[in-house]
């Protein structure tokens, strides 16, 4: 979803759905994520910057806010991170307040089972206004013999640390889809405003851009921060 759509003139109507989507995902699930949620929830309604699409809270607020310990409220965001719920946009350190953003696709799609317990008005709104969109992940091997029997699948040495960081947490968070695609490409350059990611051929590069350009944005908004855009090229 795009965060300026949450600010327009459908913005209430939209909070709305994603606050329900939030609520009756929690409420079906088992007692980690009804309370964790119900958690989420509150701070989504206080606090929840829409403008900049994030919320930027100090531990002790939200302790104080939910009514527990400053642990409880560093396990709970680890919680949501682990989950893909919430993405860290900037890390918390030397004082300065970390910021978080919803991820909007993953709560539709941990969601979109139980819409119809809303609702057929509301499942009906949901499917037409944020589809779930299933990835297929087609298992094509470019590596060499040598290369597909090493089990390690390590993240090369060679490349920049900030992309190995982004490389090592959907490896972790997405093993088939970095296994059989993103560990094919190579880090080629980063401005802080585009970072440019080679492919070793056409057919690897339209790959990735057409199905797993979300995983890749994750990824790197957890790692590196925010981004303008991600290009993937074709390796000269």
């Amino acid at each position: 979803m795009d965060a300026k759509r949450l600010t327009g003139v459908k913005a209430s109507s939209l909070k709305y759905d994603l606050l329900t989507a939030l609520s009756v995902a929690g409420l079906h699930l088992d007692t980690r994520h009804q309370i964790s949620l119900s958690r989420l929830l509150l701070l989504i309604t206080a606090r929840y910057n829409w403008r900049l699409d994030e919320f930027c809270v100090g531990q002790r607020d939200l302790a104080r806010m939910w009514n527990v310990t400053e642990r409880t409220v560093k396990r709970e965001i680890k919680f949501w991170i682990e989950r893909r719920v919430v993405i860290c946009k900037r890390q918390g350190v030397r004082g300065r307040v970390g910021a978080y953003r919803l991820n909007y696709p993953e709560i539709y799609r941990m969601s979109e089972p139980y819409w119809d317990h809303v609702g057929p008005d509301f499942s009906e709104r949901m499917a037409e206004t944020h589809p779930v969109k299933e990835t297929k992940v087609v298992a094509v091997d470019f590596r060499t013999k040598a290369t597909a029997n090493d089990q390690t699948d390590d993240i090369p040495a060679t490349e920049n640390q900030s992309w190995r960081a982004a490389c090592k947490r959907m490896r972790d968070l997405h093993p088939e889809h970095y296994r059989n695609w993103i560990s094919l490409l190579t880090f080629g350059k980063d401005d802080h405003e585009t970072l440019i990611l080679n492919a070793r051929n056409q057919f690897v590069a339209h790959y990735v851009k057409t199905h797993l350009i979300p995983v890749v944005h994750e990824a790197v908004e957890a790692t590196l921060g925010p981004r303008r855009r991600i290009l993937v090229q074709v390796l000269q």
